[in-house]
């Protein structure tokens, strides 16, 4: 009887779910409100009922297709030019699909880690961006996070949505300052932005296994990788425990937890950790969890029972701090100042005692402020609370973000790139690298591959695809003399640009030092439209800045051309001094450098260097202090013009 009922109920479910499959479906990517890409054939896709004829009716378009066994269809779309609204149906036997509000323009891909993803409230001017953010034939679709070891056909979930200040804020900035720019110079023209992107994450991981197949270098690890989530969240939990253990031995207690923010409490035996920093760069690369931190503050007499301020900077993700066990402040996001009132009365004459709980959601985690804004200030006093912290972890996420998007390649092109070819799109806006900088020699060919991946898979030819290079930052005090990952891998970037129809954003000179995530995002979005306006638009005008030609010596000068001059070359400095510069003879020593533009030229010299024989131009991980553009205002690419061996050229993908 039990065997008699489960066999009536599993049958019950089948049709359930033959009933659901018989239903026309597209993908999560089509809906209300998108962009469909002007000029070119456009993919419409989805599943139905095997063999059922489906027809799409769309701008004076109808065309009709059949089903395949498996119940899948395609049809193309002629080409049509930028416009509407229009209603885009599709019909199949037993249902019809409606999407209304649909819009004819230029579609773009904006992928990569952090620096594409971080939103408009999360950039530089983020109030009155927002409230100015206006712009309805503007569109976004943010793709979820989501992994998996195969391709998948559609994402999790998802929605366009029209730009207006309710929506604008949680917008990838970079790729909303792109498409404001592009829409003033192309007349008004509707933009769709499709974001898949996802902090700290590795090129590798947005690559198609079969081109990971096709470069030795990576076939060992996809030998070694796992056949499934579950058997990966296993290893990475067993990992983790483990470094956990070493680092301070078993999880607390909660009822020892609940003392942390005490200013009695004894943290003597806690490990430090120099603040401000991300902890999982600096203690558990990839934690995900709650870390709490303690730092003692000297508060002198005249201060003590004052009102003050504690600034913190930017936290990764979520806080709580506390002062001598009071609460003054908690956020719950990403990105935003974490300013807090100290309540007169609170501090004390002598020892004080700072702590904070920082929960960590996923990507990178900790303290993302600059030293200068890591204070107590009040009654025209500063003091600063840069230095050691006393740091324990109260607990680690044992969820799905165990499986971190860094284990493996693969995973996120098939879960995040995958299902959204072959939507017809003009191009890909791509900003990434700070996550392969400590592989930056290999990036020379896995960058390029993942580019002819993408271009193979999505079947339009050598589409446009432009790139960030990476700001300036101080990663790991690299530069010329201990070597610099950062610099190596911008070399890399610029070593792409050899492939058909890419192009590249400087922005050494708009970093922040002490913060990976420069928050001004406007500069990088024109950058970008520049670079797309001349080289997608065809419109007249330069769109790079210098780019290193050749070199000339000249007893102990070197004479450096570029290409890309445009209206001349120029300092920003207003004396007109040249910074970043240096010079190396045969021992491989390098001094910094005076130089001087002459005409269309660059001289450089140093007194210890008596017949040139490099130089370099930036290179450095935080290279902020360059300043040479062309008149048109765009930086020139750091550069060196040596060949020797780099911090990187052993570091290989595991």
């Amino acid at each position: 009887m039990v065997f008699k009922f489960r066999h009536v109920a599993a049958i019950g479910f089948m049709l359930m779910a033959l009933q659901t499959w018989a239903d026309v479906r597209l993908p999560k990517i089509f809906g209300s409100h998108m962009v469909l890409q002007r000029r070119k054939p456009l993919p419409v896709w989805g599943w139905s009922e095997p063999n059922e004829k489906i027809t799409v009716q769309f701008n004076n378009q109808t065309k009709s297709t059949k089903a395949d066994q498996s119940g899948k269809w395609l049809l193309r779309l002629d080409p049509v030019e930028a416009g509407g609204p229009f209603a885009l149906t599709v019909t199949g036997k037993k249902n019809t699909v409606t999407f209304d509000d649909v819009l004819v323009g230029e579609v773009w891909v904006c992928s990569g880690q952090s620096n594409m993803e971080m939103v408009v409230k999360s950039s530089a001017n983020a109030e009155k961006e927002i409230k100015e953010g206006n712009y309805p034939l503007i569109r976004h679709f943010k793709v979820p996070h989501d992994m998996s070891l195969t391709p998948k056909e559609d994402v999790l979930t998802g929605s366009w949505q029209a730009c207006t200040p309710e929506t604008v804020g949680n917008f990838t900035a970079v790729g909303y300052f792109f498409a404001r720019e592009l829409q003033k110079e192309l007349n008004n023209v509707p933009i769709g932005l499709l974001n898949s992107s996802w902090g700290g994450t590795q090129s590798e991981s947005w690559t198609s296994r079969e081109a990971m197949a096709s470069f030795d270098e990576f076939k060992p690890a996809l030998d070694a990788m796992p056949k499934n989530l579950d058997e990966f969240a296993r290893q990475r939990l067993e990992q983790l425990q483990a470094q956990i253990t070493k680092l301070q031995g078993s999880l607390p207690a909660a009822a020892e937890v609940q003392q942390w923010s005490g200013m009695d409490f004894n943290d003597a035996n806690w490990p430090t950790l120099r603040l401000p920093d991300l902890f999982d760069r600096k203690a558990i690369p990839g934690f995900d969890g709650v870390v709490w931190f303690r730092r003692e503050v000297t508060i002198p007499n005249e201060l003590a029972g004052k009102e003050m301020t504690l600034s913190l900077g930017t936290i990764d993700d979520a806080d709580e701090t506390y002062v001598n066990g009071i609460k003054v402040g908690n956020t719950g996001q990403a990105g935003l100042l974490r300013n807090y009132t100290i309540p007169a009365g609170t501090l004390k004459p002598g020892r004080n005692v700072i702590a904070v709980r920082d929960e960590d959601y996923g990507g990178g985690g900790g303290f993302t402020a600059k030293e200068d804004q890591f204070k107590l200030s009040g009654s025209g006093r500063e003091i600063s609370v840069v230095g050691d912290w006393k740091f324990r972890i109260a607990d680690f996420s044992r969820n799905a973000v165990l499986v971190n998007p860094n284990m493996t390649g693969t995973i996120l092109y098939n879960a995040m790139i995958n299902p959204l070819i072959p939507y017809a799109i003009e191009g890909v806006i791509w900003y990434q690298g700070e996550t392969n900088a400590g592989r930056a020699f290999q990036y020379r060919k896995a960058f390029p591959l993942m580019i002819t991946d993408w271009r193979t898979r999505w079947g339009q030819g050598d589409f446009p695809f432009l790139f960030v290079q990476l700001a300036s930052f101080n990663a790991g005090n690299g530069n010329s003399a201990n070597g610099s990952n950062w610099a190596e891998l911008r070399e890399a970037q610029t070593m792409t640009l050899a492939l058909p129809n890419t192009g590249m954003a400087v922005t050494s000179d708009i970093g922040e030092a002490k913060d990976i995530h420069p928050k001004n995002k406007q500069d990088v979005g024109k950058r970008l439209a520049i670079n797309a306006l001349k080289t997608v638009y065809g419109q007249n005008r330069e769109y790079s800045g210098p780019v290193f030609k050749s070199m000339e010596v000249n007893g102990n000068k070197a004479i450096l051309t570029f290409d890309h001059l445009g209206a001349g070359l120029m300092s920003s400095d207003k004396y007109g001094y040249l910074k970043g510069f240096e010079v190396a003879g045969a021992d491989q020593k390098f001094y910094w450098a005076k130089a001087e533009i002459q005409g269309d030229k660059v001289v450089v010299y140093a007194n210890e260097v008596a017949t040139p024989v490099s130089v370099h131009y930036g290179w450095a991980d935080d290279n902020g202090e360059v300043n040479l553009y062309n008149k048109e205002g765009l930086p020139a690419v750091p550069f060196r013009t040596d060949t020797w061996p780099g911090k990187t050229e052993t570091a290989r993908f595991k």
